[in-house]
């Protein structure tokens, strides 16, 4: 049998006039394809272009060549400037891992006084006090939350209606501004609340400390009211009268709402969008439904990826509409995958980090002193699966928590420029692991991304967005504004 007889050395050798810098490519649409490096950068190609690209055949006066230079995807073999230039930006990207956390979840209650189709955990009666956090474990976790390197430190106070546990928020926000005279951090808190308990007792107290509210707004009345009952009245009036008291108290900026899909709302994406308008929103955010607690038994079979990127498209294209007619109207999801790709730090969001943004980008302390790597760790557990439980803040040390186990493990399994097919994907430098994701819908942290619904929603959404900003000059100033 004859052996194979490798060609002479030169044969290998680079092209004359450019070398190729690391890059992915992939299938944009029909026609096109898209180059991306690790720092974000893309240009749109040709296959003809593509081709030649690779082959090392591009013209230096062609606008493909000019623009291939200029993001660093090839170099001249008589400069290295782009290497340092690549390097400089990619050490910029890459700050935030060592920045470590900042988001800090506070479950300070289980109870509420909603009944959501779509809640992600197992809420508890308005009278079941033993669901209510300890003050001394709010005392442990704020111990820890000081630990963090971070200089910038956001607390967040969840439930369940957190605001059913005022006196422990009272508590928490006080305490850790006490404990900031010493750590002196950039300390921001948040309170996510249904607005049926808001106070002027509360607002007072979110002045004096500059507390932030966010809130859930799912469209209109009937739409709201049908997926966020509550008994004695309308939920809907209730969150708009709330919403306005705190801008009357607090300012207008002070307060932000959440919108979660469902299968009645996939239908009524315009008129989501419109009471956001009506409201004075500036920004909204098209949420799909997540696969933890009662979603799962209810919702989560009824609309599948490719309807919810049906929804988002049409709501996009409403959204954009509504800026060009004068009123800015960001849409949130976008907006991240916007500055992930155009800006010299990426985005901060924790669900689109490498490795994952679990732990090193949030820690939720449960009601009951569990420490989790995500919020979805913890809705996952509620499930049964404890997989990302760190441990308990009464027997375990920062040290432990953040070294355990359940932590360094998917850390180390999703970071993208390792994982089977994120390596070669072109949207690896927008995209993120989400191991709580396909550990729950796959059963495995990693998960297979042929079948990931994740994998395909982020797929589908950066393909329409960089077709827009590629073919749509209108539509590309407005996008860049929200940037």
């Amino acid at each position: 049998m004859a052996h194979a007889v490798f060609q002479p050395r030169s044969a290998y050798a680079p092209g004359a006039g450019y070398r190729l810098l690391p890059l992915r490519f992939g299938r944009l649409d029909e026609s096109t394809y898209i180059v991306t490096n690790d720092v974000g950068e893309y240009v749109r190609l040709q296959r003809d272009e593509l081709v030649a690209f690779v082959g090392r055949r591009l013209a230096p006066d062609t606008r493909v060549y000019k623009a291939l230079k200029s993001r660093h995807f090839l170099y001249e073999d008589d400069s290295t400037v782009a290497f340092d230039l690549l390097a400089l930006k990619y050490r910029s990207r890459a700050e935030r891992v060592a920045e470590f956390t900042g988001l800090h979840i506070f479950v300070v209650t289980l109870r509420c006084d909603h009944s959501c189709q779509y809640c992600q955990v197992s809420r508890r009666s308005e009278d079941s006090a033993q669901y209510d956090m300890a003050v001394a474990h709010a005392d442990k976790a704020l111990d820890l939350v000081f630990r963090s390197p971070n200089e910038r430190i956001k607390i967040e106070l969840q439930g369940g209606e957190p605001l059913l546990n005022f006196p422990l928020v009272r508590h928490i926000v006080e305490r850790a501004q006490e404990l900031n005279k010493l750590h002196r951090r950039d300390l921001q808190f948040v309170i996510t609340s249904n607005l049926s308990r808001l106070t002027d007792d509360v607002l007072s107290f979110c002045q004096e400390h500059g507390v932030y509210l966010s809130t859930s707004l799912d469209g209109p009345v009937d739409l709201h009211d049908a997926q966020r009952p509550t008994r004695g009245g309308s939920s809907h009036q209730t969150t708009i009268q709330g919403i306005h008291r705190v801008r009357e108290v607090l300012g207008p900026d002070r307060i932000s709402a959440l919108m979660t899909t469902t299968p009645r709302s996939l239908q009524r994406v315009h008129d989501v969008i419109d009471e956001y308008v009506r409201l004075g929103f500036h920004g909204i955010f098209l949420r799909s439904l997540s696969p933890y607690g009662f979603a799962t038994r209810s919702l989560i079979k009824r609309y599948g990826v490719e309807d919810w990127l049906d929804f988002y498209k049409r709501g996009l294209s409403h959204i954009l509409r509504v800026n060009a007619g004068g009123h800015l109207l960001r849409e949130e999801y976008t907006t991240i995958l916007l500055q992930k790709v155009f800006s010299p730090l990426g985005s901060a969001y924790v669900d689109l980090q490498s490795p994952a943004g679990i732990g090193i980008g949030a820690l939720v302390y449960n009601y009951d002193g569990a420490v989790y790597a995500s919020d979805e760790g913890r809705m996952l557990a509620e499930m049964g699966d404890e997989t990302f439980r760190l441990g308990h803040l009464d027997h375990d040390s920062y040290e432990a928590l953040m070294t355990s186990d359940a932590l360094l493990s998917p850390l180390g399994e999703t970071i993208l420029e390792g994982m089977p097919m994120c390596a070669d994907c072109p949207f690896l430098p927008y995209c993120g692991a989400d191991p709580v994701f396909h550990r729950a819908t796959q059963g495995d942290t990693v998960g297979h991304k042929v079948f990931s619904a994740f994998c395909a929603k982020q797929m589908g959404v950066l393909r329409h967005v960089i077709g827009i900003l590629e073919t749509n000059a209108e539509a590309r100033d407005i996008l860049l504004q929200w940037v």
